[in-house]
């Protein structure tokens, strides 16, 4: 069996030194390589692209971006080699509960050598299971049992995860298989639906139309719209819709009939 690659991440040092640590003393039982270490999210991200460790040792409670908002970083970046993720935390056993789904494990701090190399070797016996799922299909339907905490988007361009702040983005439309991030500054493409981001932020976000959700925040109000339409092979008829009025864009959303009704009540 190929020895599994792994990466380190936590913010403290002395954890990180620890986890090295543990790696070196598991060695002859459970052979496995450590590829290098992250103190942060992004540095993680990078990484992850560019190394593709089959392993990630990953601590929940980091500033800036947690362990559990980076897995779900990753797994909505659909990498071709999603690693298995095994949380490191000092939680207790209750609140770990959600986190003990298909591949991914928990070590409780302070970690012991022969638990991390049960996880390890649970993971590798996972893997080698025979499966339709990739392993990115593994860690998407995973995450989907951990608490949204997500302050940021994430996108795959130029073999690097970026990361759009939640709080930055205007409005997102559904085009063909991909979906429109839009921002201030550009615009980003996703692979994730409509439907799961309106899920998990609805609170954020509102939906105008079956093609688009708006941030509530970004609602300046709305204007009546005049189209020519075909009323039939020869003549031409004049119907109103409604569009909103996005902050700092040009660009107006049309307001679906079912939507209205919400939208009204927003803008009053």
């Amino acid at each position: 069996m190929t020895k599994p690659r792994i990466l380190i991440v936590d913010d403290e040092a002395p954890a990180r030194s620890r986890m090295r640590s543990l790696i070196e003393d598991i060695q002859l039982d459970c052979p496995c390589e450590l590829i290098g270490e992250a103190n942060d999210g992004q540095t993680a991200l990078d990484i992850l692209v560019e190394q593709k460790p089959d392993i990630l040792l990953l601590d929940v409670q980091m500033p800036g971006m947690t362990g559990i908002e980076l897995a779900q970083h990753i797994a909505a970046a659909n990498l071709a080699a999603a690693p298995a993720i095994v949380f490191v935390t000092a939680y207790d056993e209750y609140a770990l509960k959600a986190f003990e789904v298909h591949a991914m494990d928990y070590l409780l701090k302070p970690v012991r050598a022969q638990r991390l190399q049960e996880a390890i070797q649970r993971i590798q016996l996972f893997k080698a299971q025979p499966s339709t799922q990739t392993s990115a299909e593994k860690l998407s339907e995973s995450v989907q049992a951990l608490p949204k905490l997500r302050q940021n988007f994430s996108v795959l361009e130029k073999n690097r995860v970026l990361l759009i702040p939640v709080r930055d983005v205007l409005f997102l439309k559904a085009e063909q298989k991909y979906v429109t991030i839009q921002t201030l500054h550009r615009a980003y493409l996703t692979e994730e639906s409509l439907v799961s981001i309106e899920s998990e932020m609805s609170s954020v976000f509102v939906r105008v139309h079956r093609n688009a959700l708006v941030a509530r925040d970004a609602i300046l109000g709305v204007e009546r719209a005049t189209h020519m339409v075909d009323a039939d092979s020869e003549h031409e008829r004049a119907t109103d819709s409604w569009q909103v009025i996005v902050r700092d864009s040009n660009e107006r959303l049309p307001i679906s009939r079912r939507q209205w009704s919400v939208i009204k009540n927003l803008v009053r």
